[in-house]
């Protein structure tokens, strides 16, 4: 039996490397063309000397992300084992880039991919790029709470018999929201049935480093997660890891993510992977143990107001909630009268508290390394003080957040198809080419391809109308849909 090689996690290769290179007083004749930051002297004041200072080119002491032999693949390595993965990829164009990587890695043009419907929007962006065609498990909703659970096993089974030329199956782990599908036996069905298991694990990172967390992909066997360490793992924002299990070839892998992610890696955000790993590698047990303590406090403080409903774990079900994130504050406020985007922006504009997202009914505070308890205090008595101040009658508030699709058409024959620009209520019953979405969180209300219906016309309407911030389609203040022509 081949013996394991031992890494030590102590480690950060990328970090190492540019240490000792800050060290030597290298002249630099390469790009970037700002040349340590002295090219651009307020920018080097914003940001910093030792930020700009690490801002370079790839070179042979430093290695090259699209072909890493050195320091890069150590530190590639490093990441692997601390994620219990067959390989780690550095990605620097955010978890979009690792989703597509994902998508393009197992789906070719007219091939089929299950997956649920609310999907952030990069999964349909693969689709549309590839030419696969989605197989939606439409997922249950909480009909109180307005929001899409996980995919049910007997759903995913079914989609699984009707469809067993597939060559893909798609989990959220977890839903913007927390909640978790039973990734292990979805897995399982996928893998007898000669598919693939991809999973979108954005909101996951903590699940490889806490106690007592929802499975992760990688223990769960799936073939491809895609991992947003900036998220809840305290790198920065736009890196991220593409981790594979051993039935995936790193080669092929890489292969596609060099046809889309830049040639030129940012050393900021790499490092800050390469240190952010290190740190969930040694201390992530502990720091992930305070999250969880701080988010059951809020939880308890927040029910203890009345109106509000700061949900858990008291709504997994075995199936369709299979598990839940004991990190994820999720906070429903329709009780009081307000829209979850209501209490978000009166939380910013008149408390200076930034909330994740908020929605029709619910808002998430996004509760990870950096946050301390007298945060979380100011959190609980602003709540206090905006239901003491705006409480109201929560009749006419609409609930669901996710309404079923028709699919008329592929994403991609959609996408690029002949078009026209429809005033919006002009548009039902019009087959969209476009997309619309609330960002955050980004899954798609429209997707190309879907048909356009009253119901979903009243939802975009009334989501503008609450201030939810709308994004996708050509025209910036969406009041015209591009249709198929």
């Amino acid at each position: 039996m081949e013996e394991r090689k031992v890494y030590d996690q102590t480690r950060a290769p990328i970090y190492e490397a540019l240490q000792t290179f800050r060290n030597m007083r290298v002249v630099p004749f390469d790009v970037p063309g700002h040349k340590h930051g002295r090219g651009n002297p307020e920018m080097t004041a914003f940001l910093g000397e030792k930020c700009v200072a690490i801002d370079v080119n790839s070179m042979k002491p430093l290695d090259n992300l699209c072909h890493p032999v050195s320091v890069i693949r150590e530190a590639e390595e490093l990441a692997a084992d601390a994620f219990g993965a067959a390989h780690a990829f550095l990605m620097v164009g955010g978890t979009t880039s690792s989703v597509q990587s994902m998508v393009l890695a197992t789906c070719k043009r007219g091939d089929k991919i299950i997956l649920p419907r609310n999907v952030h929007r990069s999964v349909i962006n693969a689709l549309v790029l590839c030419g696969a065609v989605p197989v939606y498990v439409n997922p249950e909703v909480d009909r109180r709470l307005g929001i899409s659970l996980g995919m049910e096993r007997e759903q995913v089974a079914k989609a699984i018999r009707e469809n067993p030329d597939a060559v893909a199956v798609l989990v959220n782990n977890p839903t913007y929201y927390g909640v978790c599908s039973d990734i292990k036996a979805i897995t399982k069905m996928a893998h007898d049935a000669g598919m693939y298991l991809l999973a979108d694990e954005a909101h996951g990172t903590h699940f490889y480093f806490g106690a007592g967390m929802p499975t992760s992909a990688m223990e769960a066997g799936a073939d491809m997660a895609a991992v947003s360490m900036h998220k809840s793992g305290g790198s920065l924002t736009q890196s991220s890891f593409l981790l594979i299990g051993p039935n995936m070839s790193p080669g092929h892998v890489r292969q596609i993510i060099n046809l889309t992610q830049t040639t030129s890696g940012s050393y900021l955000l790499m490092s800050s992977l390469d240190i952010s790993r290190r740190n969930l590698a040694l201390h992530g047990r502990e720091i992930f143990a305070k999250v969880v303590t701080m988010a059951d406090y809020a939880r308890e403080e927040i029910n203890a107001i009345g109106g509000y409903y700061a949900f858990g774990k008291e709504l997994v079900n075995g199936n369709s909630i299979f598990d839940f994130d004991p990190t994820k504050l999720s906070v429903h406020t329709r009780d009081i009268g307000l829209a979850g985007i209501e209490v978000y922006d009166i939380l910013r504009d008149e408390y200076d508290i930034q909330i994740e997202f908020g929605d029709i009914g619910n808002f998430l505070a996004y509760l990870s390394i950096g946050d301390r308890l007298q945060e979380l205090e100011r959190l609980v008595s602003a709540l206090a003080e905006i239901r003491r101040r705006y409480q109201t009658d929560s009749t006419g508030l609409l609930s669901s957040e996710y309404i079923d699709p028709e699919v008329v058409t592929s994403p991609q024959a959609a996408f690029y198809a002949p078009k026209i620009s429809l005033p919006l209520r002009q548009s039902e019953g019009r087959v969209c080419s476009e997309f619309v979405m609330c960002y955050p969180p980004g899954i798609p209300i429209l997707a190309p391809g879907e048909r356009i219906t009253g119901e979903i016309l009243d939802y975009i309407e009334y989501a503008k109308t609450k201030g939810c911030s709308m994004t996708g389609p050509e025209d910036p203040d969406i009041l015209r849909l591009n249709v198929l022509a």
